[in-house]
C-alpha cells in the first residue's frame, strides 16, 4: 500500500503545491522528481504518482505553472477524454508555457531536488526523474544541470527535446552523468524521427546509457488515462521500461 498527500513546499519566496507518494512503512527508499504535462496536477497524476510509489519510492510532483495560478485555478473544466475537449484546453495553455521561460522552469529544479531529499524516509543518493510532455524537457535539462543529483531520467512523449536554439535540450547531456529511457510519441510534430535522431546522436556522443524509441501508434500524451490521447500499450510499456530503468539506478 502507498499513500498520496497534497502539501506545499518552498521555491525561492513562493510556496509551490505538490503531490507527495510513498510506501506505507517506516524505511528510507530513493527519491523520485516527478514533472507533469502541460495540464499540470489533477487526479491523474495522483494515480500515476501512487504507483511509482507502489515500486518503493518517495515521489515528488510538483505544480510546475506555480507563477500562473493554483492547481484548482489552472485546472481543466472539462472532461478531457471528450471530443473537441483537449484541443480547447491546450487553446489555453499558453501563458502558463510561456511563466516558465526563459529555459522551461528549470532553475527551480534544484528547489524540487532540496524538497524531496528533505521529505521524511528519502534515502540518501541521487534521485530519478521523469517527465511528460514539457516535463520530459525540463527532465532533460536538469540532468545536465545537476549530474552530482540525477541518476536516471524517464521522458515520455517530450517534445521540443531538440531545436535549433543555441540552448537546445539536447546540447547540454554532455554534462549529463544520468541514465536515460525516452518513449516519444509515434507521428508527433513536437518531435520528428529526425529529432530523435539527432537526439540519439546526442546521448550516443555523450556515451550515456540510454534508450531512445518511438512508441507505435503512440500518440502525444499516452501515457495519461484522463485524455483523448491516451493509449494502454504505450502507457504500459511506459511503466514497465520506467521501474525498471530506477530499478537499475537507483
Amino acid at each position: 500500500m502507498t499513500s498520496v498527500t497534497t502539501f506545499t513546499i518552498p521555491v525561492g519566496t513562493a510556496s509551490v503545491e505538490a503531490f507527495s507518494g510513498r510506501p506505507d512503512d517506516d524505511a528510507d527508499h530513493p527519491g523520485v522528481l516527478f514533472l507533469a504535462d502541460a495540464i499540470g496536477l489533477r487526479p491523474q497524476i495522483q494515480t500515476m504518482v501512487d504507483r511509482i510509489a507502489s515500486w518503493g519510492y518517495v515521489v515528488l510532483a510538483p505544480h510546475l505553472f506555480f507563477r500562473t495560478g493554483t492547481v484548482a485555478e489552472l485546472a481543466p473544466s472539462g472532461d478531457l477524454r471528450q471530443p473537441g475537449e483537449r484541443e480547447r484546453f491546450f487553446a489555453t495553455v499558453g501563458p502558463r508555457i510561456d511563466d516558465l521561460a526563459p529555459r522551461d522552469g528549470v532553475d527551480d529544479v534544484a528547489a524540487y531536488v532540496e524538497a524531496l531529499r528533505g521529505m521524511p524516509g528519502v534515502a540518501p543518493g541521487p534521485v530519478g526523474v521523469t517527465g511528460y510532455c514539457l516535463g520530459a524537457r525540463i527532465a532533460t535539462r536538469a540532468a545536465a544541470l545537476h549530474p552530482d543529483d540525477i541518476a536516471a531520467v524517464g521522458g515520455f512523449h517530450g517534445g521540443r527535446l531538440v531545436t535549433d536554439a543555441e540552448d537546445s535540450p539536447h546540447l547540454g547531456l554532455l554534462q549529463a552523468r544520468a541514465e536515460f529511457v525516452y518513449g516519444h510519441a509515434d507521428n508527433d510534430g513536437s518531435m520528428p524521427p529526425e529529432a530523435v535522431e539527432a537526439l540519439e546522436a546526442a546521448l550516443t556522443g555523450a556515451g550515456l546509457a540510454h534508450s531512445n524509441v518511438i512508441y507505435p501508434d503512440a500518440p502525444h500524451g499516452y501515457t495519461m488515462a484522463d485524455t483523448s490521447m491516451y493509449q494502454e500499450a504505450g502507457a504500459e510499456r511506459h511503466y514497465a521500461e520506467l521501474r525498471d530503468l530506477f530499478a537499475r539506478t537507483l
